[in-house]
């Protein structure tokens, strides 16, 4: 893998005019020269992909599906390297890497390359006059715009089904974890995707504005912050443009009476501390039971005390560093207002006095924690939580719908049916009980200002469809 500044455009490899410096995580050092997309880098990109757009929709499923399985086993080839860079890249400790971003894309594209051999692309309906042709057709050429907190990851949520669909695409990737992205350019040249099916131009918030607007993109996926999302749903409006926005969360778990805290707190280091908190669904409030306030307490201060916090790379590491010095600050601001205000700080708050290089911020807990406060109801993205008590299983629930947020949420308890029907009246578009994990079979999304659309399952596939409707007079069997 070349750490040089390179685009990948129309099948080839270009040098980039511009370069932007990636910074390896844990060390504040260079890692490598990142290419950062001008408006004529873009401008290249998308009339690559809408020339081939034509060639790639006409293709079978079978076909698609049989280059999207050689495309997954390309990507498997380069999964070992894969997963180090990017935790060199953004932090992310091996022992997640390796799943999320040497063996989940690949996984991804394989699903969506069953799945659309299974997907009809038109059904028969019968009507008042006859029948009605429903038909699936690519929606056309898709920008996708992803986050550098799981790099690989997410540009598999909109790389395979799109691909699938017959969609061609222009991905712009973060500027932290611009070199990655280039494993994907790297594994589809060698799967032998067409010309231009696949564009990629990494880039930062004005290559992304210029791509979103641009006059030659007919759908935008977007992961990434709420206020970003806001102004790309903004312009995608107005250009009556379909959208797909995977935004922010500050979820909720649920900690029921009856919890097993043992349990609990095993469930809870990946739930609320995966990433090293820089996750979108992540359980960052906990909701615990004022009858067991101070047993989840002194819970939650002991789990957090065996986190290892440490190099990325070693695979016995829990907690790595945040991707850059402006995320390490900005956790860190966070951390200072839950100090201002009446919350009590019972672990963390501080930057480890054992690690001098890098940008680690320690996990922190805060107790007693107001559910208005900033440190409740803002997204920190960091290992920041906050614990708010409740009295009974109605004001857990009305505290965690209290939120702008509703991507995601966990439930704590021995009893499921009873967990289930708290899952249930939480306003989530996703939620766990006793864990959570994503299922790239089931829709992924949230509701309010975490976002509009769906990834994963099938709903992620539809995603990528425009639908048409032939109206024919006669009963189908006569045509």
């Amino acid at each position: 893998m070349s750490t040089a500044a390179r685009f990948f455009i129309d099948g080839e490899f270009r040098a980039a005019g511009q370069v932007q410096p990636v910074i390896e995580a844990a060390t504040g050092e260079p890692l490598g020269d990142g290419a950062s997309a001008a408006e004529a880098d873009i401008d290249a990109a998308v009339a690559a992909a809408r020339s081939a757009l034509a060639g790639w929709q006409s293709t079978s499923p079978d076909h698609r599906a049989e280059v999207l399985t050689a495309f997954a086993a390309a990507l498997d080839q380069r999964a070992r390297g894969t997963d180090e860079l990017v935790t060199r890249e953004n932090g992310m400790p091996m022992s997640l890497s390796r799943g999320a971003n040497g063996r989940f894309p690949a996984a991804l594209l394989r699903y969506y390359a069953q799945l659309i051999t299974e997907t009809p692309i038109e059904d028969i309906r019968p009507s008042m006059i006859g029948h009605t042709v429903v038909r699936r057709e690519a929606i056309g050429v898709v920008a996708a715009i992803v986050p550098w907190n799981y790099p690989q990851a997410l540009a598999a949520f909109k790389l395979a089904p799109a691909l699938a669909a017959g969609c061609t695409v222009v991905l712009k990737a973060a500027p932290e974890t611009a070199l990655d992205a280039l494993v994907f350019a790297e594994a589809a040249a060698e799967a032998g995707l067409p010309r231009g099916v696949l564009n990629i131009v990494p880039g930062g918030a004005v290559a992304g504005a210029y791509l979103v607007a641009h006059p030659g993109v007919d759908k935008v996926t977007f992961t990434g912050s709420t206020a970003a999302g806001r102004t790309i749903g903004e312009v995608c409006g107005r250009l009556l443009r379909p959208v797909t926005l995977e935004l922010g969360g500050k979820s909720a778990a649920i900690i029921l009476d009856d919890a097993n805290l043992d349990a609990t707190m095993k469930g809870l280091r990946a739930a609320s501390f995966v990433n090293n908190g820089q996750t979108c669904h992540l359980s960052s409030r906990i909701l615990a039971p004022r009858s067991r306030y101070d047993e989840v307490l002194g819970a939650l201060v002991e789990m957090v005390g065996e986190l290892k916090v440490g190099d990325p790379l070693d695979m016995s590491t829990d907690i790595g560093p945040l991707v850059s010095a402006r995320q390490r600050d900005r956790v860190l601001g966070y951390i200072e207002s839950g100090k201002d205000s009446s919350a009590k700080l019972i672990a963390g708050g501080s930057v480890p006095a054992d690690q001098k290089r890098g940008w680690f911020v320690s996990p922190t807990v805060f107790a007693d924690v107001d559910n208005s406060d900033r440190i409740a109801q803002e997204e920190i993205f960091g290992p920041v939580l906050a614990v708010i008590p409740y009295d009974g299983d109605d004001e857990a629930i009305a505290l965690a719908n209290d939120s702008e947020f509703g991507l995601a949420g966990t439930v704590w308890s021995t009893d499921d049916e009873r967990a289930t029907e708290v899952a249930r009246a939480v306003r989530t578009g996703t939620i766990g009980i006793n864990d959570y994990q994503l299922d790239f079979r089931a829709p992924f999304g949230g509701v309010k200002a975490s976002g509009v659309g769906r990834e994963l399952g099938p709903e992620g596939l539809d995603a990528f469809f425009a639908l048409k409707s032939i109206y024919r007079v006669g009963p189908a069997a006569d045509r």
